[in-house]
């Protein structure tokens, strides 16, 4: 009978209640793979699940039948074709609309301000969603407007990520969303985050804004949860 571990895997704590812990095991093998990863030793994958090599191994056998992973040239395991299928399933089956349209309007809700949703259009950004305030002073910007791209936070958030150079495109960078004010409109604020898909490709900017003497500290920590929350639901 092998010995019990010390150490807990990453299955045990985050085993399904009532599940079927042989599948709490296998997802955990699959979960293993971080971006950037081109394939992984069954040595890493026991690492990064806490499981034993022997125990890797059996559930590797299994995946790899369900062609869910694949053994490479150089005897190490990536992910296989059957991902990319039910990936490609998954994207389908929803608008980004669908997706994108509930988590604003959430937004909204928590902060009763101005939300949208900016695509880059050529050398202008799209609002391709939007969510009004419910309240009388705020700025009147239409789902359909094109605004400049290089001023105002989702612009900002969109040129920082397509590599725009500059301090400022920098700071975007590392800090993963942007706060100005007066940027485009005087005496607005716009807060913007990055919200990605899948594939690591920017999908958008997810952007609040508010006259600023409404502005309270809470909003760019909401901001980016929502920002966060779509990058979620889009596989990023």
């Amino acid at each position: 009978m092998p010995k019990k571990s010390a150490t807990t895997s990453l299955a045990d704590e985050q085993a399904a209640p009532g599940g079927a812990a042989a599948v709490d095991k296998a997802i955990t093998v699959l979960a293993a793979f971080r971006a950037g990863d081109g394939s992984l030793s069954v040595t890493e994958l026991a690492e990064r699940t806490r499981l034993y090599k022997s125990t890797v191994l059996r559930l590797l056998a299994s995946l790899a039948h369900g062609r869910l992973v694949q053994r490479t040239a150089d005897g190490q395991w990536s992910l296989g074709p059957e991902v990319a299928r039910l990936a490609s399933i998954y994207a389908a089956s929803f608008s980004l609309e669908d997706l994108v349209m509930p988590e604003m309007r959430a937004l909204m809700e928590r902060t009763q301000e101005s939300v949208a949703f900016h695509v880059r259009q050529g050398d202008q950004r799209l609002v391709l969603y939007r969510v009004d305030s419910p309240q009388l002073l705020r700025d009147h910007v239409r789902a359909g407007d094109l605004l400049p791209l290089d001023r105002g936070a989702g612009g900002r958030v969109l040129m920082a990520f397509a590599g725009a150079k500059g301090r400022m495109y920098d700071k975007v960078r590392r800090d993963g969303f942007v706060m100005v004010s007066g940027d485009r409109v005087p005496g607005l604020v716009g807060i913007s985050a990055p919200v990605w898909n899948a594939a690591r490709e920017l999908v958008g900017a997810l952007t609040l804004t508010a006259p600023e003497q409404r502005v309270r500290p809470s909003f760019a920590d909401e901001l980016r949860r929502s920002a966060q929350a779509l990058t979620g639901l889009l596989g990023g």
